[in-house]
């Protein structure tokens, strides 16, 4: 680390991860059901010493309602977990792991939830229908349920329009993306590049071992890091990045120290970097760039042939680029309170972005004509907004799509229409008039 220049910055508060939704998400659903009950228990016999309220009804009129607003309110559970499965199954199609990246699931498990909660109400309420005993401020909310529960079914349904397409799912990845990045890489932020620290004497570099199962780093606790490097005054260096497989036994950081400290904290420190089964979205920003490639790159396929998908997964990638392409990225330092550099860790660098991002798609969309035009713009885009240190990766990938796109497209015809940039792929204006160079 002695050579290295790393941007520093002070730790960050983890946010809450997709399994954190998750699980609000299942105790929110469990909850409007067992609401349900309690409602339709008690409100009928609370009920009883109030003023007559709410509609009128007569008892058998009132058993019909409950019933009736029972039985369809179960019918719509049953339609929300077929949208379930169908936005599976198209998301499946696009790239298996769009399924644990995007945030559909939790919405539709409070929405199941609250239909299911609502029958439960209407039965439980309809026990007390008895005689000439109406409850029927009960009745009436049950038909206040049914009213917002069909707004929340209309909610659902045009959120499927969009889940259950290429251009949405990839403007799904996109908006979450646009999250990660505007807080892990904050436009203006105060992280100046600082010279590493030159280290330890030799002999003091004391190695931190994951001893948990095999899994896919997904965070570094932060804050507790660097107490932890503060309060035994020493630094750590961690050497996994996060995305990264890591076996059981394999050294994931460093200690870099020059007195003693507790036998405990390597155990201690290991414990501060966190696992999931496979790469999430939160806390890595390529992942996600991997996603909208992946999207791109299905659409471009033989067996879907259909490059408009892999253009709109091209506009989300060109944003989220665009807004990394002067921000600091790559390692860095995390700064006590007092300024002091205690924890550097790896990150990926500009042309490591850029790589993820669009090398795949070169590959697979030089021989599309729209797919060619829309990447020329993208590119040229970039080469504009990059600052000096950063054109090259780009310039780059505009050479290599010059030289595929002459090779694959054999009519001079196509080689000339896919000679100019076009923020459309096909059909837009070109907004510099003349061909793209190659550079």
């Amino acid at each position: 680390m002695s050579a290295q220049r790393l941007r520093s910055r002070a730790p960050r508060r983890g946010p809450s991860t997709a399994r954190d939704r998750r699980a609000r998400s299942q105790a929110t659903a469990l909850f409007l059901v067992a609401a349900g009950a309690v409602l339709g228990w008690g409100l009928p016999m609370w009920e009883k010493h109030l003023p007559a309220a709410g509609l009128r009804f007569d008892a058998s009129t009132a058993q019909a309602t409950l019933a009736a607003i029972a039985g369809s309110m179960i019918t719509l559970a049953g339609f929300v977990v077929t949208a379930i499965t169908l936005v599976v199954q198209t998301i499946l199609n696009m790239s298996p792991r769009l399924v644990g990246a995007l945030g559909h699931f939790p919405r539709y498990l409070i929405v199941f939830g609250l239909l299911v909660g609502t029958a439960v109400y209407a039965l439980v309420g309809l026990s007390h229908v008895t005689g000439d005993e109406v409850p029927r401020l009960s009745v009436t909310l049950a038909i206040v349920l049914v009213v917002f529960d069909a707004i929340a079914v209309l909610y659902l349904l045009a959120s499927l329009r969009h889940a259950v397409t290429g251009g949405g799912l990839s403007r799904s990845v996109g908006g979450e993306l646009r999250t990660v990045i505007d807080r892990m890489f904050p436009p203006h932020e105060a992280s100046p590049v600082i010279t590493a620290p030159s280290g330890p004497r030799p002999g003091t570099r004391v190695p931190v071992v994951h001893r948990g199962p095999p899994g896919v780093v997904s965070a570094l606790a932060e804050r507790r890091l660097v107490r932890l490097a503060a309060r035994h005054d020493l630094r750590i260096q961690v050497v996994c990045s996060v995305g990264d497989f890591v076996r059981s036994g394999t050294a994931v950081a460093f200690l870099l120290t020059t007195g003693p400290f507790p036998r405990r904290l390597p155990g201690r420190i290991a414990s501060c970097i966190h696992y999931a089964p496979s790469r999430t979205v939160e806390h890595d920003a390529a992942y996600g760039l991997r996603l909208l490639a992946d999207i791109a790159v299905r659409g471009l396929s033989p067996a879907m042939n259909d490059p408009t998908t892999a253009v709109q997964a091209l506009d989300q990638i060109e944003d989220v680029l665009l807004r990394l392409s002067d921000r600091p990225v790559g390692p860095a330092w995390l700064v006590d309170g007092e300024g002091e550099a205690r924890v550097s860790y790896p990150a990926p660098q500009w042309p490591d972005f850029v790589a993820v991002a669009l090398d795949e798609t070169l590959a697979y969309g030089a021989s599309n004509l729209q797919t060619v035009r829309r990447l020329r713009a993208l590119l040229d885009g970039l080469v504009d907004a990059a600052p000096a240190d950063r054109k090259a990766a780009v310039v780059e990938r505009r050479q290599a799509l010059g030289r595929l796109a002459e090779t694959a497209l054999a009519d001079p015809f196509l080689r000339e229409a896919a000679s100019h940039p076009d923020p459309q792929g096909l059909g837009g204006p070109n907004p510099r008039g003349t061909p793209s160079g190659n550079d």
